[in-house]
């Protein structure tokens, strides 16, 4: 009965998500947001906490200038007159990477996005702000660990999603 039980609930969960998905698609038609997760325009923004006077678009942070003329760069005040919006894109947009690229780091899209929240910490605080990685020990090459490792290898050049 548990296992009968277990197996509704199951269905029902993913009923219940694909119902989300589709009011939300409704009520926020978003046609320039494909499946993918990133705007079929291809720029992503950044809000920076500085006025739009601080912000030169022709003399960006190195993450950003290492980009050199493959990228436009967009700098407008944020909404709200809440700083200034910092938005890149790629000039030549390549398919969006596919999981086997995205794990070897052979994502542009990914390189873009990292880039751009290392110029926002530049801009904002000065330096690029790192985090002291949590010590740990030898893990067992299991499937799952490899694929575990890979995903943080990944992690910091994916961003939120």
């Amino acid at each position: 009965m548990s296992g009968a039980l277990g197996g509704a609930a199951s269905v029902a969960a993913r009923t219940g998500g694909g119902v989300v998905r589709r009011v939300r698609s409704v009520v926020s038609p978003s046609s320039d947001r494909p499946a993918g997760g990133s705007p079929a325009s291809g720029w992503l923004a950044v809000t920076l906490f500085r006025p739009v006077t601080d912000v030169d678009p022709t003399l960006l942070p190195a993450p950003l200038a290492a980009f050199d003329d493959r990228i436009e760069v967009r700098v407008r005040p944020a909404a709200g007159g809440k700083g200034t919006e910092l938005a890149v894109r790629l000039r030549e947009r390549p398919p969006a990477g596919s999981l086997p690229q995205r794990l070897s780091g052979r994502d542009p899209q990914a390189d873009l996005r990292s880039a751009l929240r290392r110029a926002k910490q530049l801009i904002e605080v000065g330096e690029v702000l790192a985090v002291d990685p949590a010590p740990h020990g030898e893990r067992t090459p299991t499937p799952g660990g490899v694929l575990l490792e890979k995903w943080t290898e990944a992690a910091p050049r994916a961003g939120v999603r």
